[in-house]
């Protein structure tokens, strides 16, 4: 899909977006925590406003706004709460891609919002190849000009919760690793049994296993053609998902971070008649961790805009596919360092239940999702010495 120009972002709309996230992201992140909760309310309040739809033509339904304002968005609900960012970020990459490779019928069905703000998400990894997500061994089976899908998924964002799944297989018959197929599978078919999510962090996300046990899937529903998945990952899933990954980790270490500061300057200690925040030791700790959050910002803005020109050019967004990655690395563990410093800075009240201890048990999951930040490093050393990034040969990365 090629857009000749996307819109422009109108300032109230930031507006509104910042006051759902206060009145709800933030008001509801502990507690979502503490119970396990999906973050249902939230999501909701962004659809009714729009922005589950950001990427998405107004002619169905959605803001037809740009990758700079979708990662914008991700950026500030992750500083709020990490599960409703992912969440967020989930559903727009499964829209997006089905704005690049769906066709005007799924759209119409899938992603406008008279069918009342319908929540989507990716469903890929499979546990037999661990963290590399995009090498499936499951394969779809024909049913007639239908399709039969039996996989099982171990990680699904939005785990039965979803309105819809963009799940990746094998294609019937498939002539090697990288003939791979995309079907949009619906949330409520038969067949689909989904396991429970328990967990470190992120714990509101509900990124559970699923398995799809013989679901039928309609010839209508699948997602471009048989053996174009290969470019659907590259070109439609990784791209959007990348800058929306890195967008909401740099929006929890922004989020620690501010965090921090406001109990530092708060805090007196009564013997010494001295706020934290007169400690040099403090003082500096806080200050590293304010460089590497503003290392995020620039480098963010300047990817989404990449994308956006790309988009409207109608070329390949794989084109910068390994600084999306580069991003989602630092921002991981930009992530995991600014929030180790917030529980540093607060000593007893940062470890206690609250927004600084979730944000550091949160951010741990920026290095486990996929791509790894292990396998991403990888990723970029290739790239960095000229070897190929093959992700389809038999134990290639």
């Amino acid at each position: 899909m090629s857009l000749s120009t996307l819109a422009r972002v109108e300032p109230d709309h930031y507006a509104q977006l910042d006051g759902i996230i206060e009145t709800a992201v933030k008001v509801n992140a502990d507690g979502n925590d503490l119970k396990g909760l999906f973050p249902k309310d939230n999501l909701d309040a962004l659809a009714a406003a729009g922005w589950t739809g950001v990427l998405n033509e107004p002619r169905f339904g959605g803001l037809g706004l740009g990758h700079v304002d979708f990662a914008e968005a991700a950026h500030r609900i992750g500083q709020a709460d990490a599960s409703t960012g992912l969440v967020y970020v989930m559903h727009v990459g499964a829209a997006q891609t089905i704005n690049l490779f769906g066709n005007d019928d799924q759209k119409e069905r899938w992603l406008k919002a008279k069918n009342g703000g319908l929540l989507g998400t990716y469903s890929t990894s499979e546990r037999a190849s661990g963290g590399h997500w995009w090498y499936n061994f499951s394969e779809a089976a024909r049913d007639g000009d239908d399709y039969i899908v039996d996989a099982e998924k171990s990680f699904t964002t939005s785990s039965g919760k979803a309105d819809f799944y963009l799940v990746q297989t094998r294609s019937p018959g498939a002539k090697d690793q990288a003939d791979i197929i995309f079907f949009i599978v619906d949330g409520k078919a038969p067949g689909i049994e989904v396991g429970a999510w328990d967990a470190l962090g992120v714990r509101a996300n509900h990124s559970g296993a699923i398995r799809y046990k013989g679901v039928k899937v309609p010839r209508r529903d699948r997602l471009g053609a048989e053996g174009q998945g290969k470019e659907i990952i590259y070109d439609g899933v990784s791209p959007v998902y990348l800058i929306g990954l890195g967008a909401v980790w740099e929006g929890v270490a922004r989020g620690a971070l501010n965090a921090a500061i406001a109990h530092v300057t708060s805090f007196v200690h009564k013997d010494k008649n001295k706020s934290l925040a007169d400690y040099q030791a403090i003082r500096q700790e806080l200050g590293a961790a304010k460089v590497l959050v503003e290392s995020l910002r620039p480098w963010r803005i300047e990817l989404a805009q990449r994308l956006d020109e790309l988009w409207r050019a109608g070329k390949p967004q794989s084109e910068i596919l390994i600084p999306l990655t580069e991003f989602k690395v630092h921002a991981a563990e930009v992530a995991n360092k600014v929030a180790g410093a917030a529980l540093t800075v607060t000593g007893g009240y940062g470890y206690r239940r609250g927004p600084i201890e979730r944000s550091y048990r949160d951010a741990r999951a920026a290095i486990a999702m996929g791509p790894s930040n292990v396998i991403a490093r990888d990723w970029v050393g290739k790239s960095l010495v000229g070897q190929p990034l093959e992700l389809f040969y038999e134990g290639g990365e």
